[in-house]
């Protein structure tokens, strides 16, 4: 009878096993790699130098003169810059301790800022030059190896992908998987392409950002303890255990209609949107040309250029920042970590997502059909924005964004939040408003313009996706005869 007894190891075991030698092969082949493409830059290999400066030359060649190529490059370099790397990681830490993860934000933390050591004190140390070509197109300060983006955009994307994983489903990991390495991937070429990296800087920091994932990772794990239930039934990340309480919830989201009826309807919505701020424009440039309410429109904006003062000129700078592309996809950023975070709800970012999408669209297009000259006064600035004046963007959005979460708020608490929301969804934009007018750049029927833009889209996209609807809880049925 023993026989046929087949000796197995304890569930999980194996899988277990499986993954400490994954981690264990990423240790030494990213530190070996490393340490090799180390050695061979501080020889000053021949090979090596010949093959980066062939690389470069070709690189700079094709790009050189290519102003649509040089843009794309410059957008996808920034995904690995510290700017949008540190406002990611920190949203990511943000969310992991409102969800009560310290350990894993600790990780987050501890991993980042052990990248961020690294990647300046090895420049430091190894000291080689950056790239010599015959047409620069960029610029970066510094030494060249390793490379920061190379090995920044590696531990961050990384970490993001071993920390939430789990909470991704099955159907989605691959997807997510590729993006992350896309990324990755396009960031390392860009620094090359873009003349500021040799391709050995770039495979070096990739080396570099996997070896100290797996250090980290490995004491993560012992600080953390074995889990023998992640183990069995996730098999992806760094805390399968954890992704039950990363994940949004699937419970109490209300019964929305059918997606398809609701998209159908906010693109009928969009298009009436933009069919109303095309007619006010063209009330605005041609039936009213030459009226009183035109002087007055550009006497105010006179009267904003002529209250110019030093202290004031900061103040207006920052107003407007607060409503361009980068700090409005920051706020957005943080509101829908937080959303998550707080309610585990996904239609309100579904919901706010549509709304800044909506808004961008309607702008350029309502914008490029429009087509108001800006006013005819000096700009604060040294650069006019390249879009017409009518409606504004810069005012249009954080009245989308904000206006969009003090409804949100208004229905999900009660007392002061509500207030908090709704005094922000009126501060901000006037303040914005306000900086706009003394910029120069636009007059006060553009932030009209904005005002119905924001109001029009934001109405039907709540009245279509009921963001803040929670599930009807149904009674339970009764048996008959029971009492």
């Amino acid at each position: 009878m023993l026989d046929n007894v087949r000796l197995r190891p304890p569930k999980g075991l194996d899988r277990f096993a499986v993954r400490s030698i994954a981690g264990l092969l990423v240790l030494v082949s990213g530190s070996v790699g490393f340490l090799l493409v180390l050695v061979l830059v501080r020889e000053q290999w021949t090979p090596l130098y010949r093959a980066d400066q062939r690389v470069a030359d070709s690189l700079n060649d094709w790009v050189a003169g290519n102003d649509l190529l040089l843009n794309v490059l410059r957008g996808l370099t920034d995904f690995g810059g510290h700017t949008i790397l540190t406002r990611v990681l920190v949203l990511a830490t943000a969310y992991l301790l409102i969800r009560r993860q310290f350990q894993l934000a600790a990780y987050v933390v501890i991993t980042a800022v052990g990248a961020l050591v690294l990647d300046p004190t090895l420049k430091l140390l190894v000291g080689r030059l950056r790239p010599v070509v015959d047409m620069p197109v960029a610029f970066a300060p510094g030494m060249s190896f390793p490379s920061g983006h190379a090995l920044g955009s590696f531990v961050s994307y990384g970490v993001l992908l071993l920390v939430f994983l789990p909470a991704v489903r099955r159907r989605w990991r691959v997807p997510v998987i590729t993006t992350a390495v896309f990324l990755v991937t396009a960031v390392g070429f860009t620094r090359i392409a873009l003349g500021v990296h040799h391709i050995s800087d770039v495979v070096a920091g990739w080396l570099l950002g996997g070896a100290w994932l797996a250090v980290t990772a490995s004491a993560f794990h012992r600080w953390h303890g074995d889990s023998p239930t992640g183990v069995r039934e996730v098999r992806a990340g760094l805390s399968p255990e954890a992704g039950d309480h990363l994940r949004p919830a699937t419970h109490g989201q209300g019964n929305p209609a059918h997606p398809g009826r609701v998209a159908t309807g906010l693109i009928v919505a969009w298009v009436m949107v933009l069919g109303m701020l095309y007619g006010a424009g063209l009330l605005v440039v041609r039936v009213l040309a030459g009226s009183a309410l035109l002087a007055a429109d550009e006497a105010v904006v006179r009267w904003f250029a002529q209250q110019r003062r030093p202290l004031l000129d900061p103040i207006a700078t920052v107003g407007s920042k607060v409503g361009n592309t980068h700090w409005i996809l920051a706020a957005t950023l943080a509101a829908v970590v937080l959303i998550v975070a707080l309610r585990r709800r996904l239609r309100p970012v579904i919901f706010l997502a549509t709304v800044m999408l909506g808004e961008v669209t309607l702008f350029l297009v309502s914008s490029s059909a429009v087509n108001r000259p800006r006013p005819d006064v000096p700009t604060l600035g040294p650069e006019i924005p390249p879009t017409a004046s009518f409606p504004s963007g810069h005012f249009a959005a954080p009245l989308c964004l904000y206006g969009a979460l003090a409804l949100l708020i208004w229905h999900w608490s009660q007392g002061w939040p509500r207030w908090v929301a709704l005094a922000c969804a009126v501060v901000v934009p006037a303040y914005v408003g306000a900086a706009r007018l003394y910029w120069g750049v636009h007059h006060p029927l553009d932030l009209a313009g904005s005002l119905l833009l924001a109001a029009g889209w934001v109405a039907v996209c709540w009245w279509f996706m009921r963001p803040a609807s929670e599930a009807v809880q149904r009674p339970a049925a009764v048996t008959p005869g029971a009492r």
